[in-house]
Protein backbone atom coordinates (compact mmCIF):
# COMPACT_ATOMS: atom_id res chain seq x y z
CA UNK A 1 0.00 0.00 0.00
CA UNK A 2 1.07 3.60 -0.84
CA UNK A 3 1.30 6.11 2.30
CA UNK A 4 0.89 9.54 2.33
CA UNK A 5 4.53 9.92 1.98
CA UNK A 6 4.82 8.39 -1.09
CA UNK A 7 1.86 11.16 -2.34
CA UNK A 8 3.85 13.93 -0.61
CA UNK A 9 6.61 13.04 -2.58
CA UNK A 10 5.17 12.73 -6.40
CA UNK A 11 3.22 16.29 -5.47
CA UNK A 12 6.28 17.77 -4.30
CA UNK A 13 5.02 19.08 -0.75
CA UNK A 14 1.98 18.61 2.13
CA UNK A 15 -1.36 20.51 1.35
CA UNK A 16 -4.84 20.11 2.44
CA UNK A 17 -6.35 19.42 -0.63
CA UNK A 18 -3.14 16.61 -1.27
CA UNK A 19 -4.50 14.92 2.64
CA UNK A 20 -8.12 14.84 1.04
CA UNK A 21 -7.54 13.07 -1.81
CA UNK A 22 -5.42 10.62 0.58
CA UNK A 23 -8.51 10.15 2.46
CA UNK A 24 -10.83 9.86 -0.25
CA UNK A 25 -8.95 6.60 -2.12
CA UNK A 26 -8.26 5.10 1.29
CA UNK A 27 -11.83 5.08 1.31
CA UNK A 28 -12.25 3.73 -2.46
CA UNK A 29 -9.60 1.14 -2.13
CA UNK A 30 -11.33 -0.09 1.11
CA UNK A 31 -15.19 -0.33 0.18
CA UNK A 32 -14.03 -1.83 -3.42
CA UNK A 33 -12.67 -4.99 -2.58
CA UNK A 34 -10.40 -7.31 -1.14
CA UNK A 35 -7.49 -7.14 -3.49
CA UNK A 36 -7.66 -2.98 -3.20
CA UNK A 37 -7.74 -2.33 0.46
CA UNK A 38 -4.29 -4.78 0.87
CA UNK A 39 -2.52 -2.29 -1.53
CA UNK A 40 -3.27 -3.47 -5.00
CA UNK A 41 -3.19 -0.42 -7.42
CA UNK A 42 -4.80 -0.56 -10.72
CA UNK A 43 -2.92 -2.29 -13.47
CA UNK A 44 -4.68 -1.62 -16.35
CA UNK A 45 -7.92 -0.10 -16.94
CA UNK A 46 -10.17 -2.43 -14.64
CA UNK A 47 -10.24 0.14 -12.00
CA UNK A 48 -11.35 3.82 -13.27
CA UNK A 49 -11.67 6.77 -11.35
CA UNK A 50 -13.48 10.19 -12.97
CA UNK A 51 -12.63 12.87 -10.97
CA UNK A 52 -14.48 16.38 -11.10
CA UNK A 53 -11.72 18.71 -10.51
CA UNK A 54 -7.97 19.10 -11.46
CA UNK A 55 -6.91 19.82 -7.30
CA UNK A 56 -4.16 18.53 -5.58
CA UNK A 57 -6.18 15.75 -4.44
CA UNK A 58 -5.86 14.15 -7.92
CA UNK A 59 -2.15 13.59 -7.57
CA UNK A 60 -3.19 11.21 -4.67
CA UNK A 61 -5.42 9.62 -6.60
CA UNK A 62 -3.21 8.78 -9.27
CA UNK A 63 -0.48 7.41 -6.52
CA UNK A 64 -2.81 5.89 -4.17
CA UNK A 65 -5.42 3.93 -7.33
CA UNK A 66 -3.08 3.69 -10.16
CA UNK A 67 -5.44 5.33 -11.92
CA UNK A 68 -3.66 7.78 -14.46
CA UNK A 69 -4.67 9.78 -17.53
CA UNK A 70 -1.75 7.93 -19.58
CA UNK A 71 -3.37 4.61 -19.06
CA UNK A 72 -7.04 5.81 -19.76
CA UNK A 73 -8.77 5.33 -16.40
CA UNK A 74 -8.14 8.80 -14.47
CA UNK A 75 -11.24 10.58 -16.46
CA UNK A 76 -11.15 14.51 -15.96
CA UNK A 77 -14.42 16.37 -15.81
CA UNK A 78 -13.97 20.24 -15.51
CA UNK A 79 -16.87 20.06 -12.73
CA UNK A 80 -14.81 22.40 -10.46
CA UNK A 81 -16.99 19.95 -7.92
CA UNK A 82 -14.83 18.13 -4.95
CA UNK A 83 -16.12 14.88 -6.13
CA UNK A 84 -14.55 11.70 -6.60
CA UNK A 85 -16.04 8.39 -8.53
CA UNK A 86 -14.11 5.33 -8.64
CA UNK A 87 -15.99 2.16 -10.68
CA UNK A 88 -14.76 -1.74 -11.31
CA UNK A 89 -15.04 -1.97 -14.51
CA UNK A 90 -15.57 -6.06 -14.37
CA UNK A 91 -19.13 -5.38 -12.29
CA UNK A 92 -19.62 -1.37 -13.23
CA UNK A 93 -20.00 -1.18 -9.37
CA UNK A 94 -19.43 1.66 -8.67
CA UNK A 95 -18.73 4.12 -4.92
CA UNK A 96 -19.32 8.06 -5.05
CA UNK A 97 -17.52 10.29 -2.68
CA UNK A 98 -18.64 13.82 -2.32
CA UNK A 99 -16.51 15.82 0.02
CA UNK A 100 -18.63 17.22 2.72
CA UNK A 101 -15.89 18.33 4.77
CA UNK A 102 -15.75 21.56 6.35
CA UNK A 103 -12.95 23.32 7.92
CA UNK A 104 -12.60 25.69 11.01
CA UNK A 105 -13.59 29.14 10.75
CA UNK A 106 -10.60 31.40 9.95
CA UNK A 107 -10.00 33.80 12.39
CA UNK A 108 -10.16 37.89 11.79
CA UNK A 109 -6.04 37.72 11.46
CA UNK A 110 -5.92 34.55 10.04
CA UNK A 111 -7.92 36.01 7.18
CA UNK A 112 -6.12 39.29 7.09
CA UNK A 113 -3.09 37.26 6.98
CA UNK A 114 -4.30 34.91 3.91
CA UNK A 115 -4.98 38.61 1.79
CA UNK A 116 -1.44 39.57 2.43
CA UNK A 117 -0.12 36.07 1.51
CA UNK A 118 -2.26 36.29 -1.93
CA UNK A 119 -1.16 39.92 -2.68
CA UNK A 120 2.94 38.52 -1.90
CA UNK A 121 3.84 39.42 1.10
CA UNK A 122 5.97 36.56 2.14
CA UNK A 123 6.95 38.06 5.33
CA UNK A 124 7.60 35.95 8.88
CA UNK A 125 5.04 37.01 9.53
CA UNK A 126 2.68 36.08 7.42
CA UNK A 127 4.56 32.55 6.31
CA UNK A 128 4.16 31.43 10.30
CA UNK A 129 0.24 32.41 10.56
CA UNK A 130 -0.43 30.36 6.82
CA UNK A 131 1.41 27.50 7.39
CA UNK A 132 0.25 26.79 11.01
CA UNK A 133 -3.67 27.16 9.84
CA UNK A 134 -2.37 24.85 6.78
CA UNK A 135 -0.96 22.57 9.32
CA UNK A 136 -4.04 22.94 11.51
CA UNK A 137 -6.35 21.27 8.76
CA UNK A 138 -4.42 18.83 7.33
CA UNK A 139 -3.98 17.29 11.24
CA UNK A 140 -8.11 17.95 11.24
CA UNK A 141 -8.52 16.17 8.01
CA UNK A 142 -6.01 13.40 8.94
CA UNK A 143 -8.20 12.55 12.23
CA UNK A 144 -11.69 12.91 11.15
CA UNK A 145 -14.02 10.05 10.89
CA UNK A 146 -14.59 9.08 7.33
CA UNK A 147 -18.00 9.98 8.39
CA UNK A 148 -17.19 13.67 8.38
CA UNK A 149 -15.38 13.79 5.30
CA UNK A 150 -17.54 12.32 3.12
CA UNK A 151 -20.91 11.69 1.64
CA UNK A 152 -20.20 8.30 -0.04
CA UNK A 153 -22.87 6.75 -2.52
CA UNK A 154 -22.76 3.08 -3.84
CA UNK A 155 -24.63 1.33 -7.04
CA UNK A 156 -24.22 0.85 -10.81
CA UNK A 157 -22.53 3.33 -12.54
CA UNK A 158 -22.55 3.30 -16.61
CA UNK A 159 -19.00 2.58 -17.54
CA UNK A 160 -16.97 4.99 -19.67
CA UNK A 161 -15.60 3.61 -22.64
CA UNK A 162 -11.94 1.89 -22.31
CA UNK A 163 -9.21 3.45 -23.88
CA UNK A 164 -8.85 3.62 -27.25
CA UNK A 165 -5.38 4.06 -29.44
CA UNK A 166 -5.38 5.85 -32.54
CA UNK A 167 -2.71 6.49 -35.55
CA UNK A 168 -0.76 9.48 -35.61
CA UNK A 169 -0.84 11.87 -38.40
CA UNK A 170 1.18 14.61 -39.43
CA UNK A 171 -0.25 18.19 -39.54
CA UNK A 172 0.61 19.34 -43.29
CA UNK A 173 1.56 23.59 -40.80
CA UNK A 174 3.20 22.61 -38.52
CA UNK A 175 4.82 19.30 -39.00
CA UNK A 176 3.80 17.81 -35.45
CA UNK A 177 2.22 14.68 -34.94
CA UNK A 178 -1.93 14.55 -34.00
CA UNK A 179 -3.92 11.60 -32.95
CA UNK A 180 -5.96 11.10 -36.17
CA UNK A 181 -9.64 11.58 -34.60
CA UNK A 182 -8.15 14.92 -33.22
CA UNK A 183 -7.15 16.34 -36.60
CA UNK A 184 -9.15 19.13 -38.31
CA UNK A 185 -9.37 19.87 -41.90
CA UNK A 186 -8.73 23.04 -42.96
CA UNK A 187 -8.66 24.41 -46.45
CA UNK A 188 -8.67 20.84 -47.77
CA UNK A 189 -5.47 20.21 -45.32
CA UNK A 190 -4.89 17.52 -42.78
CA UNK A 191 -4.23 20.21 -39.92
CA UNK A 192 -4.26 19.63 -35.94
CA UNK A 193 -6.53 21.91 -33.67
CA UNK A 194 -3.70 25.13 -32.92
CA UNK A 195 -2.89 25.18 -36.68
CA UNK A 196 -6.89 25.08 -37.03
CA UNK A 197 -7.41 28.07 -34.78
CA UNK A 198 -4.90 30.32 -35.89
CA UNK A 199 -6.49 32.77 -37.98
CA UNK A 200 -10.02 31.53 -38.01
Amino acid sequence: MKRLEDVVEFHGHICPGLVLGYRVSMVALKELGERYASGGRAYDEELVAIVENNSCAVDAIQVMTGCTFGKGNLLFKNYGKQVYTFIKRSFGEGLRISVNWESPEETKEEKEMWERYIRGDRSDEVLKTVHDRKSRKIDAILHARDEELFRITRGKVDLPEEAEIYPSIRCVLCGEKVMEPRARVKNGKIVCVPCFEKGK
